[in-house]
């Protein structure tokens, strides 16, 4: 297997991104249905944040969403944040770094934005997902735990970046 490019999303992107986000969390039992247009709306997270794409081989095995402060896909940031949103990687390809380079990317990203903190929130088993970010330096931070919906909680974690 090949390294995936890491890029920005483009418009003729858009309809693999949403299936594989939309595939990824709903198969997975990290959605809803009620979610399921949120997930796939990759033209309205394109518009107010950088959605960054993982191409291997022509096609799209990765995405990701850093949604800076003010942004309607940035809850509970604040100015200088930003917050990393629908991680999505296609599972024939997990395992080989291509989580690990899209979250490195958004950190990247968030630096030339000037941002001094990245936040995150990840539902309890996503123990991989965990690993991961904790690798990056992401630390777990309780008190950015919520419910985005009764009965769903979030666990938060933050990255405070050097300028």
């Amino acid at each position: 297997m090949g390294t995936p490019q890491i890029r920005a999303v483009r418009p003729e992107d858009y309809a693999a991104v949403a299936e594989l986000t939309a595939r990824v969390y709903l198969d997975e039992g990290y959605g809803s249905p009620e979610y399921e247009p949120r997930l796939r709306d990759v033209a309205g997270r394109d518009a107010a944040a950088h959605v960054l794409v993982a191409v291997l081989d022509g096609r799209v095995v990765g995405a990701v969403t850093l949604a800076p402060y003010g942004s309607d896909w940035a809850e509970a940031a604040e100015p200088a944040e930003a917050v990393i949103r629908m991680l999505a990687v296609h599972p024939d390809v997990r395992g080989a770094g291509t989580g690990e380079a899209l979250v490195r990317a958004c950190v990247d990203v968030a630096r030339a934005d000037r941002c001094t903190r990245i936040r995150l929130s990840t539902e309890p088993t996503m123990t991989v997902a965990h690993r991961l970010y904790e690798r990056i330096g992401f630390v777990r931070t309780p008190s950015d735990d919520w419910e985005p919906v009764p009965g769903v909680t979030l666990l938060g974690y933050r990255l405070d970046l050097q300028m």
